[in-house]
């Protein structure tokens, strides 16, 4: 019997070692946080509004107590073709856990097809996911003027790059914002800084899983 103990003392050690060389992945593993990339336009940009006050800042604010982080590369008049120029560049240089697409209000005002948005949405969301980061994407309307069959036809696109990249949709952005007395500039384009949390609360139901 006792010829076995060398060998349950060599199991043993063995043991010992695998686990002290795995100590220093899990304490990796435990330090990363989640970062959290929103392309978008003047909507997520804060545009007009106090700094700090637009729904991106907000969420910041509520994901700091997470140890996370947000990278706000929203712009004023982004299109959908100028943030899939950019994109590589962010995805190398942030390498986000999660990117947040706030786009296309733009294209459409200045009456781009359905079609160049889709391709131009769908290229983000893959090459997004194939750097390995989850996609949420937020639609967005344009007003009753453009009428019912372009609106149709935008709101679509959304859902068909959703559908083929399995990526959750937020339908539209500004949900229960848009035509709200109080909750919009005099544009009638840009949510108020009160309404900036109410835009939150449309996001936040999407986005929390995916951190």
């Amino acid at each position: 019997m006792r010829k076995m103990e060398p060998a349950r003392h060599w199991g043993a050690t063995t043991l010992l070692l695998a686990w002290l060389l795995l100590l220093p992945a899990l304490a990796c593993a435990k330090g990363q946080t989640a970062k959290v990339l929103v392309l978008g336009d003047s909507l997520s940009a804060a545009h007009n509004i106090p700094a700090g006050s637009g729904w991106v800042d907000l969420l910041q604010r509520r994901l700091s107590v997470q140890s996370a982080t947000v990278v706000n590369a929203s712009m004023s008049g982004e299109t959908t073709a100028g943030a899939r120029s950019r994109l590589p560049a962010l995805l190398d240089r942030e390498k986000p856990s999660v990117v947040v697409i706030a786009l296309g209000g733009n294209d459409a005002l200045r009456g781009l097809s359905p079609a160049q948005i889709r391709s131009n949405l769908q290229a983000m969301v893959q090459a997004s996911q194939a750097a390995g980061a989850k996609v949420l994407l937020l639609g967005i309307d344009v007003p009753p003027n453009y009428g019912p069959a372009y609106r149709q036809r935008l709101a679509a696109v959304y859902r068909e790059v959703a559908a083929a990249q399995k990526a959750p949709l937020l339908p539209f952005l500004l949900e229960g914002v848009a035509l709200q007395p109080g909750m919009m500039q005099a544009d009638g384009l840009h949510p108020t800084a009160a309404a900036q949390p109410h835009v939150l609360d449309n996001v936040w139901p999407l986005l929390k899983p995916l951190l």
